[in-house]
This record gives structure tokens, sequence and C-alpha cells, in this order.
């Protein structure tokens, strides 16, 4: 098959591609926060008349443990959330939202990312760059050594989920973002 990198300049240029590729059916396998390809996706599907199945990762929300976590439906609500939990946060929500935390200076930030941030972090921040999936030893190692007490994450969902198993073992809080919801008419496994 083909592999494509990069975008399709918005859902007209997607409905485009599908028509001059002679595809017949889309399945949406992006990450779960990739709110825009899904609702370019929808759009241009539906222009087309091309069948759309949407593939997403098992929720976390199904993990014993995840009644006691503080759920939320943003990331700025996340922000005050964890203001009040903790003074040494550990940021798990990747790179493209972490400028929204970056008036942090009051508190010792850790952030993981793959990619390095696109602005300066503040000096009281640690940026650890790295790709899971994660061992539990090496989640537990990293939460410890940084005195981490609590995690902010997304619901991301799927098998990377050792910092969750981490923090429950050191009775870490977790603040989570729930997944966004889904356009109307799109049908997910």
């Amino acid at each position: 098959g083909e592999v494509r990198v990069g975008g399709f300049g918005g859902a007209d240029g997607l409905a485009a591609y599908l028509g001059e590729h002679g595809v017949t059916a889309v399945v949406d396998a992006t990450h779960p926060f990739a709110e825009q390809i899904t609702a370019n996706a929808t759009t241009a599907c539906a222009a087309t008349g091309i069948p759309l199945l949407r593939l997403s990762r098992p929720s976390w929300a199904a993990r014993p443990d995840a009644a006691s976590w503080h759920w939320v439906d943003s990331l700025a609500e996340a922000r005050q959330v964890a203001a009040q939990l903790g003074a040494r946060v550990f940021l798990a929500i990747g790179r493209q939202h972490l400028a929204e935390f970056a008036d942090w200076t009051d508190r010792y930030v850790l952030a993981r990312v793959v990619d390095p941030p696109d602005f300066a972090v503040p000096e009281n921040w640690d940026v650890l760059r790295a790709r899971g999936p994660f061992r539990l030893d090496d989640e537990l190692h990293l939460l410890r050594t940084h005195a981490i007490d609590v995690l902010v994450t997304k619901d991301s969902g799927g098998s990377t989920d050792a910092k969750l198993d981490a923090a429950r073992q050191l009775a870490v809080p977790v603040v989570i973002q729930r997944r966004p919801p889904l356009p109307a008419g799109v049908a997910a496994v």
C-alpha cells in the first residue's frame, strides 16, 4: 500500500484525495484526541458517500481504579484540579498543549514528550523526551525520583497505561481528560 505523511488540505482536500485514488472505505485510526482529522474524515466521507469507521483504542475508563480519578472535560479544568492536588506535577498530555501550563512557575513540572516543546519552558520544569510504551518499574522509578504528587494525562487508552499503574501503587492522584465526543453518525469499534 501507499504511505502518506502530512495533511490533505482539510476536508475538501481529503475528499479530493479519496476520489482521485479510488478509495472505497476509510478507517480513522488516529489518536483519540486528534479531533480535527476525525472531523475532516467525517465531512469528506459524508460528501463523497464513502463509508467511515472509527477504530478507537479501549478507554481507560473501564479500569478498576478509574472511579478514583479526577475526570475533567478540558485541560483548563485539569489545571484547576491539579493545582489543588499537588505541587509536583507530571504532565503526560503531549507536546501540543504544554504551553497551556507554561505559567506554572510556582510548582515543579515534569513533562514527558516525544518531540521538544515549541516554547521556552520555565526553569522549574524538567522535560523528558521519551517514546513509550513504558514499563511499570520505570514509571515507579520516575514518579519516586521526581517526587511526583499528581499526574495529569488524557484518556488516550490502550496499552500505554503503566503510568496509571504506578500512580495507583504510589497513591498519586490522577487528573484525566475525557475523550472528545465523536461526530454524530460515526460508527466506532
